[in-house]
């Protein structure tokens, strides 16, 4: 995840990618995030974030954007491949403290490996 983001192959980019995590995948929540998981067949894991307008400002909505970066960037090693995950943060996220952001976070997602679509957690 150089430069601070996500690789392109690393992000789940379209509409339509989104569309079937909602729709096939399961929803998971905490305190502070909302994540919806799918197996989605390949050798990596994907991300996608939805940071609505409710949240705030575009100042504190892109503070969120960095905070999920650097958590995900910092545990690349520890996330399972084979899933799509996308986030829904609550506008607490973007005060919380890192530590347990981070904790809350890698509770949330997979541990196993996705095998198949088919297979869900």
């Amino acid at each position: 995840m150089a430069g601070g983001g996500l690789p392109r192959e690393c992000r789940v980019a379209r509409r339509a990618e989104y569309d079937v995590v909602y729709r096939e995948g399961k929803r998971r929540s905490s305190r502070e995030f909302t994540l919806f998981v799918r197996p989605n067949g390949l050798e990596r894991s994907r991300f996608g974030w939805s940071i609505k307008k409710a949240l705030g400002s575009a100042v504190r909505r892109n503070r969120i954007r960095r905070r999920l970066r650097e958590i995900l960037r910092l545990h690349q090693q520890e996330i399972s491949p084979g899933w799509d995950i996308v986030i829904h943060p609550r506008s607490s996220a973007a005060t919380a403290d890192f530590s347990e952001l981070t904790r809350e976070l890698l509770k949330l997602i997979p541990r196993e490996p996705a095998t198949s679509p088919a297979k869900m957690p």
